[in-house]
């Protein structure tokens, strides 16, 4: 569909040379959020919330960290030819959830090691604060005008997108055309899994089922939506998110099942350290 609208600027704060992207800002804001709901969560379960302040703190710039180098692997063609810099220029966007998944699981499982703390229990606190914190994230995507899907025809704009606000679709009419808003259509299906990990929350699951759950939950959304995407990592001809979060619900199945057929999983939220 042919469109025409200004692009909302993607500098929230600008001092000589020094500029401060709205991406930044809401990746931050949506880390705060999580941050003080996994407290909270620390708390109503009798942990010292610092557990959680210290987690994060170590896991936030290692999952960044993890999450553009997992980006830039898959895109080398795109910094191979420099500038160098580029590489690190992630207030431009380009930073991968899987990478950050990664990375933030490997330190939480360091962390609990050397605290001596249940890894599962340290997952399932923060589950419902990483499916926000990913919910809030992609408006940074929307500012930064990518991960967009395809053109809309003029058909199911009249029959779907016109109901959305202005501000949404003058955004994703780039270069003339407007494009579908599947970061839109992520960020719903993310809050949707907070409050499905909420209600799960309160039947007092296994402990690490809602870790699992946010990971299956997470992946089933972001297979179909990354379908509709234009700017996917590709490998070997396939979308590489599709492809890990296939792995992912497998993965997380298998580890439920295992986990269930523990018989010491089936003390749930106790002081055991299971």
């Amino acid at each position: 569909m042919i469109c025409e609208a200004e692009a909302l600027n993607p500098v929230f704060f600008e001092l000589g040379s020094i500029q401060i992207h709205w991406y930044g800002v809401i990746i931050a804001t949506g880390l705060f959020i999580g941050l003080y709901l996994a407290t909270k969560e620390a708390e109503r379960l009798k942990l010292h919330k610092d557990l959680i302040i210290d987690l994060i703190v170590f896991a936030a710039p290692i999952a960044i960290i993890f999450a553009r180098i997992y980006y830039v692997i898959f895109e080398w063609d795109r910094y191979a030819t420099g500038p160098f810099w580029k590489i690190f220029a992630i207030w431009e966007g380009g930073i991968a959830i899987h990478g950050a998944l990664i990375g933030a699981v490997l330190t939480a499982i360091v962390y609990a090691r050397i605290k001596k703390q249940s890894f599962w229990q340290l997952a399932d606190i923060i589950a419902p604060s990483l499916i926000l914190g990913q919910a809030i994230g992609r408006w940074g995507n929307f500012i930064n005008q990518e991960a967009h899907g395809g053109p809309i025809s003029a058909s199911t704009y009249e029959s779907i997108h016109q109901y959305l606000p202005d501000f949404i679709m003058n955004q994703m009419c780039i270069e003339g055309v407007m494009y579908h808003p599947t970061f839109l259509y992520e960020s719903v299906w993310n809050i949707i899994v907070f409050a499905a990990l909420l209600i799960i929350r309160r039947y007092n699951p296994i402990r690490g089922h809602l870790f699992m759950y946010y990971l299956i939950m997470y992946s089933v959304g972001r297979f179909f939506i990354e379908g509709m995407r234009t700017d996917s990592l590709i490998n070997a001809g396939l979308k590489q998110a599709q492809l890990i979060s296939v792995a992912i619900i497998i993965g997380a199945i298998i580890v439920m099942i295992y986990r269930i057929k523990k018989k010491k999983v089936t003390v749930r939220y106790d002081n055991s350290k299971i």
